[in-house]
């Protein structure tokens, strides 16, 4: 009996062996290359490089990250696809972006095609410069009424989670302005810093920087609830002004193309969800007004397509869609 036990415990302690190393499977032996499809100092720049940080101790191995600029992110994203599926390349890249390329017309690749490590959720702010004349979003929507299509917005570029927001503000105030696309999220909020633009309506961590220095100064979040960002104070809720504003918002994190292997896929998960919950990351998700989430897997995938039934469908009304949402597959919201 007593052998028989020892047989038993053997025998559980190699099962238990074998599932550890089957769950450790695939890690990296040499540097992982993080492909940013936007210029450094933007929100998916940022995001990418705190969650890197904090995954590099996980995986063992470095986490570069690569800026690859272009077509509204497209370029990057396109060149991260074609990588090889050996796991040594990823993309970074937000939610809203990845939804628009093939509504746009900019790629095929679709947002089912890729799988998410979502990190940080950030609302979109009503931003415009210190010295603006502007005080409310009503300011801002009755001076779009009072000159059509020549108050300037700038954005990260058509599509972008900037531009959603623009397109979603003229779409509920019934508005027209004029849309300056830039290279990404940080030269846009420059932009509005310097007077290129009368107001920026990019995510909340892209303009904390310029809110706390006094640089800018936001109207409203497009949320439901005011948004109280550390520094600065609390900003009101959209609803205040227009009660049936939507939310507008971004997910950001990680992508892999959705046919990587699935070891790969468990050594970015199994790194991924305690990078996610680190203190550092929290703490600028607290510091830039966004909220730290660690969402994956299916739960990413169905946030995902939800999301997607209101992005495509905000642009095939705003007249900017080279493809119906209802092509591709997209039921309206």
């Amino acid at each position: 009996m007593r052998n028989r036990g020892i047989v038993a415990l053997l025998l559980a302690a190699l099962v238990l062996a074998g599932v550890d190393h089957a769950a450790a499977g695939w890690r990296p032996v040499r540097p992982v290359t993080v492909i940013v499809p936007w210029p450094a100092g933007g929100s998916t720049d940022m995001t990418a490089r705190v969650l890197g940080s904090q995954m590099e101790r996980y995986l063992g191995q470095r986490i570069v990250i690569v800026n690859t600029p272009g077509a509204g992110g497209s370029i990057g994203m396109k060149e991260a696809w074609d990588r090889p599926r050996d796991g040594y390349t990823w993309a970074a890249n937000s939610s809203t972006a990845v939804i628009s390329y093939p509504v746009l017309g900019q790629l095929d690749i679709t947002h089912r095609d890729w799988l998410y490590f979502y990190v940080l959720y950030a609302p979109n702010v009503i931003a415009v410069p210190s010295n603006s004349p502007f005080r409310s979003p009503r300011d801002l929507a009755e001076a779009m009424r009072a000159r059509p299509g020549a108050v300037r917005v700038s954005s990260a570029g058509a599509g972008s989670s900037g531009h959603l927001g623009a397109e979603t503000f003229r779409l509920v105030a019934g508005v027209t302005y004029r849309h300056v696309a830039y290279a990404g999220g940080a030269p846009a909020v420059v932009a509005a810093v310097q007077g290129e633009v009368e107001a920026v309506m990019q995510l909340s961590f892209e303009v904390a920087e310029m809110l706390r220095a006094g640089r800018l100064r936001a109207l409203a979040v497009m949320s439901r609830t005011p948004l109280t960002m550390e520094g600065y104070g609390t900003i009101p809720s959209i609803t205040q002004f227009f009660p049936n504003f939507p939310e507008t918002g971004s997910y950001f994190g990680l992508m892999l193309p959705k046919d990587m292997p699935a070891e790969v896929v468990a050594a970015v998960e199994a790194a991924f969800r305690p990078a996610s919950e680190a203190p550092a990351v929290r703490l600028f998700a607290r510091q830039n007004g966004v909220a730290g989430v660690s969402i994956s897997g299916r739960q990413a995938a169905e946030i995902t397509e939800q999301k997607a039934r209101r992005v495509a469908w905000t642009l095939y009304e705003a007249g900017l869609a080279k493809r119906s949402p209802a092509e591709l597959g997209i039921p309206r919201p």
